[in-house]
């Protein structure tokens, strides 16, 4: 028989931020967003992270499939800059209101 878990959640992505969209001083091109991965500073511990899946997972008010969560999968593409920015590609382009919500950077696929 199982038992209930006991003790602590363990988390198997890191967080993640939504920066905003890829931009020049006077366009910004939303197929492509910027992702401030938790914990990573600089533009060699992008390397890791560079083709990992990441999940923005919101909430809806219609029930689909039997829950009110939706989920836009995506991919980091490779590093923005020397600070530990990434770019991200998503199945279907972030919506302006997910600027500075949450993403999942999960640890695959693992290609080490």
């Amino acid at each position: 028989m199982v038992k209930g878990r006991q003790g602590e959640r363990v988390r198997l992505y890191v967080r993640g931020s939504i920066l905003g969209y890829k931009r020049s001083k006077s366009n910004q091109y939303p197929n492509t967003s910027l992702i401030q991965i938790e914990g990573v500073n600089s533009k060699e511990e992008v390397a890791y992270y560079c083709g990992k899946r990441m999940a923005y997972i919101y909430k809806a008010k219609v029930k689909k499939n039997g829950s009110h969560y939706r989920c836009i999968w995506g991919k980091v593409t490779r590093p923005h800059g020397n600070s530990g920015i990434v770019r991200a590609k998503f199945k279907s382009n972030l919506p302006p209101r997910s600027m500075g919500a949450r993403v999942r950077v999960f640890m695959y696929p693992s290609h080490i």
